[in-house]
């Protein structure tokens, strides 16, 4: 079956997330409409990495699949042809021809990605910062980044679905609070990511910033199966999927 990478970047702000949902408008929906006009035959996209509601994809990766070509295409004549039947804030950014066996999810080693807090009000950037009206400590949120690196059960911190069986013990490799300007910058790098967890990891962070948890609260969030952690939650303006790492 003809298979190519994509790497695609979006944003998110008038989706329901990359994976395709019923009556709902997505990334991967987009996707494949533009490829029902480009192929006369079956198709299939997967993404590396399926971004929640209203996050952005500085560059996610993925797989497609056509059953039937019925002419010889090149792949710079197929990134041309998605480009210009896609919306203006789905743009793919390269596209390489693929091992028939290459799958961009189970391939994928590590996901990275960055959640943007502004320290000001923006008129340039709503829809890419959480602005945040209240004193951060920066310090305090730097130390708190620190305990997440490293082999943890994110269980407080996730949404699964009753009865999918997915390990919540995730390995991360990077876990780290910048500040650039008028903005903090929380970057990280782990094998996957849980549901809903990013944002919740950043909402609590903020907390610890704003002097509402200490250091060792977070770390009580991190330790223990709570729902303390799942009642905080950072909005998905400011979290972008930065990369997706292969072998």
């Amino acid at each position: 079956m003809p298979t190519w990478k994509m790497e695609i970047e979006y944003e998110g702000t008038r989706y329901r997330g990359w994976r395709m949902e019923h009556n709902q408008k997505t990334v991967q929906g987009e996707m494949l409409g533009a490829a029902r006009q480009l192929f006369s035959s079956k198709t299939e996209i997967m993404a590396a990495e399926d971004t929640e509601a209203g996050v952005h994809a500085r560059s996610n990766s993925a797989s497609l699949k056509v059953a039937e070509l019925t002419a010889d295409i090149t792949p710079r004549q197929i990134l041309q042809g998605f480009n210009e039947l896609l919306p203006h804030d789905i743009n793919i950014l390269k596209l390489q021809n693929a091992d028939e066996n290459f799958h961009s999810r189970r391939d994928c080693v590590a996901r990275e990605y960055i959640y943007r807090i502004s320290t000001r009000r923006t008129a340039f950037a709503k829809n890419f910062v959480w602005w945040n009206k209240d004193k951060i400590n920066i310090s305090e949120m730097q130390k708190a980044a620190e305990l997440i690196k490293g082999t943890q059960n994110f269980v407080s911190f996730a949404e699964i679905e009753e009865g999918k069986r997915i390990s919540t013990n995730i390995f991360v490799e990077k876990a780290e609070v910048t500040a650039d300007e008028d903005l903090i910058l929380f970057r990280i790098r782990a094998e996957y990511f849980l549901p809903k967890m990013m944002q919740r990891l950043v909402g609590n962070l903020a907390e610890v910033g704003r002097g509402n948890l200490s250091v060792r609260d977070f770390e009580r969030l991190l330790k223990f199966n709570t729902n303390a952690a799942k009642k905080i939650s950072a909005p998905p303006s400011g979290l972008f999927l930065e990369k997706v790492f292969y072998e």
